[in-house]
C-alpha cells in the first residue's frame, strides 16, 4: 500500500495519456541498482535508496522511470515504435520535499523522425500541463546536448576532456571548474619522475615492463585488477589530459557559446551565426535543431514561450539531444522535464539502435501550483509564490 495519497487530478493524466494512444506501464519499485549507478548521473546516484539481496546483488527502491520502462520493452521484445505511459511512486533523496513522491511521463521509444517526435513530446508535457493548471501561463527552456557537444568537438580538445566536458553539462559550477583547468593546467600530482619520463619518450614497451615490476616487487600483482599494460595507457591519458590547455580564443568561443540565451524563434540564426565567425563546423546539429523547430511550428506549438539556453542541460548522463523544462510564468518550480536519450536502449542491452524521447511531470509540484490558487482567492497583479525548484532528473 503507497504511503501517500496519489493525486486528486491523476484521473485527468490518465485521460490524457489514453487520449495521446500511449500503454500505460508500470514497473516493479524494487529495482536492480547497476543500470541507475552506471547510466543515471552523479546527481541521481548519490540520491537512490540502497539495498542488498540475499545474493549479494545491489538493489534500489525505483528512483525514476525511464530506466525500467526501457528494460522492460527490452525484456519483453515488443516492437517499435511504441509509446509508453506510467503514473507511480518513485523514491529518492532531495534537498526540498518528501523522499516518496508521485511522479508520471510518457517514454517515446521507436520514431525515427526525431524532429517530430521531439516537438510531440514537448507538446505533450506542454498539453498535459495546461488541462491540469487551466489558464496558467507556461515557460519552457530548450537545450540541446548535441550542439554543445558538436561544439565541444569542433574545438579539437582530446577525446578525454571532450568526454569531461559532454559529462558535465548543464552543471555550469562543474563546468566553469573544468575550463579554468583547460585554462591553467596544473601537472599530476605525485607521478614517478622515471614513469613521466617514459611516458613522455614515447616507449611503452619500456613503460609497461617499469609498471610490472614495480607491481612485482610491491606485490600488487597479486590483487591488481587492472594490467600493466591498462595502466599504462590510463597514466598517458591522466599526463595528456593535464598538460591540455585551451588557448584563449578557443576558451573565449566556448564562454560565448554557454551564454547564449534568446527566444528559441531566434536560437537558429544565433547559432548559424556563432558557428560561422567561430570558424566550427557545426551544420548537422544546427540542422537538427532547425528540423524540430519547424515541427514544432508545424504543430502550433507557442513558440514566444520558449526560450533556447545554451548551457541547459539535465543532471541525466544519458541524454543525448534536446533537453528542456517547463516552469509556470514568474516561478523556478519544475512542472515537467525531459529530453532525448538515443543511446540508453543500446546500453541497458537492446540488439538495435532504438531512439528515444520522453519526459516527465513532478506531480507534487503540480499539485502544490493548482493548490496555491484553489486555496485563495489570487488578487490581481499578486503572484503565489510557488516552492523553490531543486536540480531536477526525469
Amino acid at each position: 500500500m503507497p504511503l501517500i495519497d496519489m493525486p486528486e487530478f491523476s484521473g485527468d493524466l490518465l485521460d490524457e495519456f489514453a487520449a495521446r494512444r500511449t500503454e500505460r506501464v508500470n514497473t516493479p519499485v524494487i529495482q536492480p541498482a547497476e543500470p541507475f549507478l552506471d547510466m543515471a548521473g552523479e546527481d541521481l546516484r548519490r540520491r537512490i535508496f540502497l539495498t542488498e539481496s540475499e545474493t549479494g546483488a545491489n538493489l534500489c527502491l525505483r528512483p525514476e522511470f525511464t530506466i525500467p520502462v526501457c528494460l522492460r520493452h527490452i525484456e519483453t521484445a515488443t516492437g517499435t515504435p511504441k509509446r509508453y505511459s506510467y503514473l507511480g511512486e518513485v523514491f529518492r533523496q532531495r534537498r526540498e520535499g518528501a523522499h516518496e513522491f508521485y511522479q508520471a511521463g510518457i517514454e517515446d521509444l521507436g520514431d525515427k523522425d526525431i524532429a517530430s517526435a521531439d516537438a510531440r513530446a514537448i507538446g505533450d508535457a506542454a498539453g498535459i500541463l495546461k488541462v491540469l493548471l487551466p489558464g496558467r501561463k507556461l515557460e519552457l527552456t530548450l537545450g540541446d546536448q548535441a550542439v554543445f557537444e558538436a561544439v565541444v568537438k569542433a574545438l579539437g580538445l582530446p577525446f578525454g576532456w571532450q568526454r569531461r566536458l559532454i559529462h558535465a553539462f548543464g552543471d555550469m559550477e562543474h563546468l566553469e571548474a573544468l575550463l579554468e583547468r583547460l585554462a591553467r593546467p596544473q601537472p599530476v600530482a605525485g607521478l614517478d619522475p622515471a614513469i613521466a619520463a617514459l611516458i613522455s619518450s614515447g616507449d611503452e614497451a619500456e613503460l609497461v615492463a617499469r609498471i610490472d615490476r614495480t607491481m612485482e616487487e610491491t606485490g600488487y600483482s597479486t590483487n591488481a585488477s587492472r594490467s600493466p599494460a591498462e595502466i599504462a595507457r590510463r597514466l598517458k591519458e591522466k599526463l595528456e589530459l593535464a598538460e591540455t590547455r585551451l588557448d584563449g580564443t578557443a576558451l573565449l568561443l566556448l564562454r560565448e557559446f554557454l551564454t547564449l540565451r534568446l527566444p528559441v524563434a531566434d536560437a537558429p540564426a544565433a547559432l548559424a551565426g556563432f558557428a560561422d565567425a567561430a570558424g566550427l563546423k557545426l551544420g548537422p546539429a544546427i540542422a537538427l535543431f532547425d528540423a524540430r523547430l519547424a515541427a514544432l511550428a508545424n504543430a502550433g506549438a507557442d513558440l514566444a514561450s520558449m526560450t533556447y539556453r545554451a548551457a541547459f542541460g539535465r543532471p541525466l548522463d544519458y541524454y543525448t539531444g534536446l533537453v528542456f523544462e517547463v516552469t509556470e510564468a514568474g516561478s523556478a518550480a519544475v512542472l515537467a522535464g525531459g529530453g532525448r536519450f538515443d543511446r540508453l536502449l543500446t546500453l541497458l542491452g537492446a540488439r538495435e539502435h532504438i531512439p528515444a524521447v520522453g519526459f516527465s511531470l513532478w506531480l507534487d509540484r503540480i499539485e502544490a501550483a493548482r493548490s496555491a490558487v484553489a486555496g485563495r482567492k489570487v488578487e490581481p497583479g499578486f503572484r503565489a509564490e510557488p516552492p523553490r525548484a531543486e536540480k531536477t532528473s526525469s
